[in-house]
């Protein structure tokens, strides 16, 4: 069974028709009518400039463009979340990123066609609407001319993409010109910006950034796990330079993980679990990385908590997450301030990276399942025989992917279950229900049909389900499939409905009868609409030719309202 995620929205070649109509260079988009800044907005929100006053501290110089909205709580986030902490040290530059809450109440300032390209990502690269995440290019470099006796400013992009190798390349290459040249600079990048096609899934992308060309290609719902199809470099006649990118979102897995690789079956269960886990390190970068690298692990799987690769003391949520009246929340935070050793002693599991004194994973958690030497043996292995990074990131990642895939495959074949057959639906009737989880019976498909098929390891893996299904994760991954179930429910319905020859029941029935079926038939497209319902354009296209068939049959003065009726 494969693990690809399935988009709830569109048959594939919708999403690819759309895609299109977004990406027409010309301009003449057919979908929708791009404004300024629009497409700008599809990928960043905006552009800040963080400096560092005498009087003020850390404060935001520049937003970029100007008509951006950040609300007061937003401004003071990205101020002390832009800057490492004092004692991190960081002289010259340096690259991170962070991740904080919107402000509740706020409207989203662009959201017109971006949920049609958010219906065809994998689960775990879907925008969070709750969230931005900031990515930093920090430089602080000794200045005589200046008070402090150093220059310290951050160029910070923010985005609801959790695109970070893309961001953190584009970073790369501008932000040490930016810092040379000022804000002549950051218009024209922001003009570049807003001259990209939208990040369409699946399609190879080319976004040209101050004279520089990035092509990529964003993953799509439909790509088998596991597997990048490769973006080739160009070939440029011109002189402009080509990068072709690997990845959008992925991170150097085994450089994040070095250090406690001995512990990566543990890390992977705490994260599948849901537990709360805090990263301490001596630098941002390597805080922020490492959060990522865990979130990611569990991938193809969403991980459904909060987390957040750089956390300080100045974050809004700082008293809500190191509060010891309560349990320690479901959530993965990176910190680098020596002051949450003790703040954050209390959480049950810390891993601390880095410089720091004592590396390593302290935690009194019990794993469910056996250590796998053989992992633990073929990175030990690379590492003596002085293989790059990439490769030994590239076997940890399929490690994970297949753990991940072997817990989840009996969930995924369980939940198939409940769906009702084809033949329970009637065009006349509601739409079946689904059939209710029911924790013991799943229990009982795994000694037959349990993660054995897939996997060699040993070990509780009934009190790893059982821990599991108690999780975040599995709320988030059930009420994912609940709703891509309903919806193929209501899709099917709508089908059983079209091979009906409903004019002919229109004539068997009384005008209140009919009319009513009229407004049913009405809302049943404006919801599939409304939903992004499965369903092909030609079923869409039958049923409203069956509604005016019936409407045309019907007397003149009802036609005219039922014509009126339902359209908007």
């Amino acid at each position: 069974m494969s693990l690809r995620e399935r988009s709830p929205g569109r048959t594939a070649e919708d999403g690819e028709d759309a895609a299109g109509a977004l990406a027409e260079p010309d301009g003449s988009d057919r979908c929708l009518s791009l404004l300024p800044w629009d497409r700008f907005s599809a990928w960043l929100h905006c552009v800040c400039v963080v400096g560092f006053d005498l009087e003020l501290g850390q404060a935001v110089e520049v937003i970029y463009p100007p008509h951006s909205k950040l609300t007061d709580k937003e401004k003071t986030n990205i101020c002390y979340l832009s800057f490492p902490d004092s004692n991190s040290g960081c002289l010259g530059d340096t690259q991170f990123c962070f991740r904080f809450r919107q402000s509740p109440g706020r409207k989203v300032s662009f959201c017109c066609f971006l949920d049609q390209l958010d219906r065809d990502l994998p689960v775990y690269l879907k925008k969070d609407p709750a969230y931005y995440y900031g990515y930093v290019y920090f430089r602080q470099v000794r200045d005589k001319s200046l008070k402090r006796g150093y220059f310290q400013k951050s160029l910070v992009l923010i985005s609801k993409l959790p695109y970070v190798h893309l961001f953190r390349t584009m970073l790369k290459q501008i932000a040490p010109e930016y810092f040379e040249k000022s804000e002549a600079f950051l218009e024209a990048v922001c003009s570049d910006v807003d001259r990209w096609p939208p990040p369409i899934p699946g399609k190879i992308l080319h976004l040209p950034v101050m004279g520089i060309i990035m092509k990529l290609r964003i993953p799509t719902y439909r790509d088998k796990p596991g597997t990048t199809p490769v973006v080739q470099n160009m070939h440029q006649a011109d002189a402009q330079i080509s990068m072709a990118l690997p990845t959008v979102h992925e991170v150097d897995l085994f450089r994040c993980f070095c250090p406690v690789f001995f512990h990566i079956q543990m890390l992977w269960e705490l994260v599948l679990l849901g537990e709360p886990l805090v990263v301490m390190a001596p630098s941002p970068s390597e805080s922020s990385e490492t959060v990522l690298a865990l979130v990611s692990c569990i991938s193809p799987l969403k991980y459904c908590s909060d987390f957040r690769p750089y956390f300080t003391i100045h974050d809004s949520e700082f008293k809500e997450y190191t509060t010891r009246t309560q349990a320690p929340p479901s959530v993965i935070l990176g910190v680098t301030n020596p002051f949450f050793a003790k703040t954050l002693q209390h959480w049950p599991h810390i891993i601390r990276i880095g410089d720091l004194k004592l590396p390593g994973v302290y935690t009194s958690y019990k794993p469910y399942l056996n250590k796998d030497e053989e992992i633990v043996k073929q990175l030990q292995k690379g590492v003596q025989q002085k293989r790059p990074t990439e490769a030994q990131s590239v076997i940890l990642r399929r490690y994970f992917l297949e753990l991940t895939e072997s817990f989840i495959i009996p969930l995924e074949r369980y939940v198939a279950s409940l769906m009702p057959l084809q033949k329970c639906i009637s065009p006349w009737k509601s739409p079946p229900q689904l059939r209710q989880f029911s924790q013991d019976d799943f229990m009982k498909t795994l000694e037959k049909a349990g993660p054995q098929l897939t996997s060699g390891l040993k070990g509780d893996w009934i009190g790893l389900y059982r821990h599991f299904l108690k999780s975040p994760n599995f709320d988030g991954w059930f009420r994912s499939r609940q709703k891509e179930m309903t919806q193929k429910l209501e899709a099917l319905h709508l089908e059983a409905l079209c091979n009906e020859n409903l004019v002919f029941w229109s004539q068997k029935h009384t005008e209140v009868e009919t009319v009513d079926l009229v407004l049913k038939l009405k809302n049943k497209l404006l919801q599939a609409d409304r939903e992004h319902l499965p369903v092909k354009t030609d079923t869409l296209k039958k049923l409203q030719t069956h509604i005016n068939d019936i409407i045309l049959a019907l007397p003149e003065d009802l036609q005219d309202i039922l014509l009126k009726t339902g359209t908007t």
